[in-house]
């Protein structure tokens, strides 16, 4: 095997993807691992801050996660965290961010599910309140002036909880922390960045990625992480030929700064796509950001028109796809959600349309208030099972047992997460320090 050959070769440099190269430096004895970029920075596609809602997801206040669900999220959270706060100072207060976050329930119906929503989370959860009306006033006092008296409110909230990420400036510390850890072992870490993957190949065992710019690099395993252009590279290799991806597009809003914290909305059971909430903007100072909206875009990324034909290779759209579509089409919920996000769309009609989306958090906002968020949004690689004819809901991966994973992250969360191809051989030799995260199963020791 050839020195320049990789244990691992990572594809894709957003937030999973570094959080893996992180991962495999800090805590294994790998002696080359190596990343791949095409861009010429970590993290400024679906990762960077003007295309996600910042948000570090516990399942706390994100009512489509169940209890099963939110006790692994919470998990996975608890460990950016942890990896934040042991950064220096300067570069912590650059990565994570401390708010109030809270989900408001408005009307009977809502407000009755959180009530039960707390008695089972609780046990979770400790440090989540339920508030009343004045309590909820208090703070965040603009979600009650202008309310109706008579309209019954509540909230689940944390109030003193890292809540908020910047997940740029924390990809850019998982490739610091990784080569600093693989310096220290001795490790080859190579972070190649301006590099697009043409093709990937299987020989002998091996994995070949050819390369434009610096040849072909070859490894023992690779793990693919390139949101939708993973199920590209899958489709190439004949693999996950059952599944169809559906880009969608979230667009978001400005307002005056009129929240303190976090606000979510209780999420439509009928709906597969986020609701409405409001966050202080990492980013832009000043400003309250609400959203997503959710539109079906025929790209693979959102300002790069390039990726339209990408996207016509990894929709496959045959019989089973339009069935699926159909089937989304037939519920009344999802068809007037579709109808009424294409038309937050339209100039001058898209803020005073979406005004009254996020009049259910604030009730005193006014039509000249909100202004539409240009070049903020990102696409989410939404899968289609074409056997099923329904959506893959949550993270999706294809893992087809020869020593390739393909991972499609919708949104970026908890990253820090294990991705690595189970295969028959094994790493011999291979040690494991870490006592906050499992061993994976494909590693012996």
């Amino acid at each position: 095997m050839s020195e320049a050959t990789y244990d691992v070769l990572i594809i894709g440099g957003g937030v999973s993807g570094t959080a893996l190269l992180y991962e495999l430096a800090r805590y294994t004895d790998l002696k080359s691992i190596g990343l791949v970029e095409k861009y010429d920075h970590v993290a400024i596609v679906n990762s960077h801050g003007r295309n996600n809602s910042q948000t570090i997801h516990y399942g706390d206040i994100e009512t489509n996660y169940s209890l099963d669900k939110a006790r692994v999220t919470k998990r996975t959270a608890g460990m950016v965290v942890n990896f934040a706060t042991k950064l220096p100072t300067e570069e912590r207060d650059r990565v994570i961010f401390r708010y109030p976050k809270m989900v408001l329930g408005v009307g009977t119906r809502e407000c009755e599910f959180l009530r039960a929503r707390h008695s089972r989370f609780n046990e979770l959860f400790p440090n989540l309140k339920l508030l009343e009306r004045d309590e909820i006033a208090k703070l965040e006092p603009n979600l009650v002036e202008g309310r109706r008296t008579d309209e019954p409110i509540v909230a689940l909230a944390a109030l003193d909880e890292y809540s908020a990420v910047n997940y740029t400036t924390l990809s850019e510390a998982f490739v610091d922390q990784a080569q600093k850890s693989a310096a220290e072992k001795e490790t080859r870490c190579d972070v190649f960045l301006s590099t697009a993957v043409e093709r990937i190949t299987e020989e002998g065992g091996i994995f070949k990625v050819r390369t434009p710019n610096r040849g072909t690099l070859t490894a023992r395993y690779v793990v693919v992480s390139a949101g939708g252009h993973s199920l590209l590279f899958a489709h190439q290799m004949g693999y996950g030929l059952d599944k169809s991806c559906l880009p969608m597009a979230g667009s978001f809003y400005f307002t005056p700064k009129v929240l303190n914290g976090k606000v979510y909305t209780v999420q439509n059971e009928n709906l597969p796509f986020a609701a409405v909430h409001g966050d202080p903007d990492v980013l832009v100072e000043g400003k309250t950001r609400f959203g997503p909206t959710a539109l079906m875009l025929p790209l693979l990324e959102r300002y790069n028109g390039k990726t339209f034909f990408e996207f016509l290779k990894v929709l496959r759209l045959d019989r089973n796809v339009i069935k699926a579509l159909w089937e989304l089409l037939k519920v009344r919920d999802i068809r007037n959600y579709i109808f009424k996000n294409f038309l937050y769309e339209v100039p001058i009609l898209r803020e005073r349309l979406f005004l009254k989306d996020i009049q259910k958090i604030v009730p005193s906002l006014t039509a000249k208030e909100v202004t539409f968020a240009k070049g903020f949004g990102g696409v989410r690689p939404q899968l289609i099972d074409k056997n099923k004819h329904k959506l893959v809901m949550g993270e999706a991966k294809i893992n087809p047992g020869t020593g390739i994973v393909f991972n499609m992250t919708p949104s970026p969360a908890a990253p820090a997460v294990w991705a690595m191809p189970k295969r028959t051989c094994t790493w011999p030799g291979t040690s494991w320090d870490s006592p906050s995260i499992p061993r994976p199963s494909n590693v012996t020791c």
